[in-house]
């Protein structure tokens, strides 16, 4: 077996790895941990399961807003409390729009609204 090492008088190269920043980057995924206090918790996931959320997507909303209520400096009760007063469309429509704002740039999370046509002018239109 030869040693493939060989001495040498030149400065060393470090090689390059195209996917380090990849690898560095869910190396570290995950790896600050998060706490927030059991009421909080349970209140926010009884919040949407209350609210017709099933139970993982309850649980999966709640850590996103309570994540989004600390980075903000919100208390959680309080934005709850305004959310309760939102009926349930308008609701959907703001938990979309705090699940979008944390979620990869990529995809995001919509709904189809149904488009107003005039009749008049849509009879025109050839198809």
């Amino acid at each position: 077996m030869t040693n493939l090492a060989q001495s040498s008088n030149l400065p060393s190269t470090e090689q390059t790895d195209s996917g380090e920043k990849v690898k560095t980057f869910f190396d570290t995924y995950f790896v600050e941990p998060i706490s927030f206090p059991a009421e909080q918790i349970d209140a926010t996931v009884g919040f949407f399961q209350k609210r017709g959320f099933d139970e993982l997507a309850s649980q999966a909303t709640a850590i996103v807003l309570l994540q989004q209520a600390k980075l903000d400096g919100v208390n959680v009760f309080t934005l709850l409390d305004t959310l309760r007063g939102l009926e349930d469309l308008k609701l959907s429509a703001v938990v979309a729009e705090v699940l979008n704002y944390n979620r990869q740039k990529i995809s995001t999370l919509g709904y189809r609204q149904q488009g107003q046509s005039d009749f008049l002018e849509s009879r025109n239109i050839v198809v």
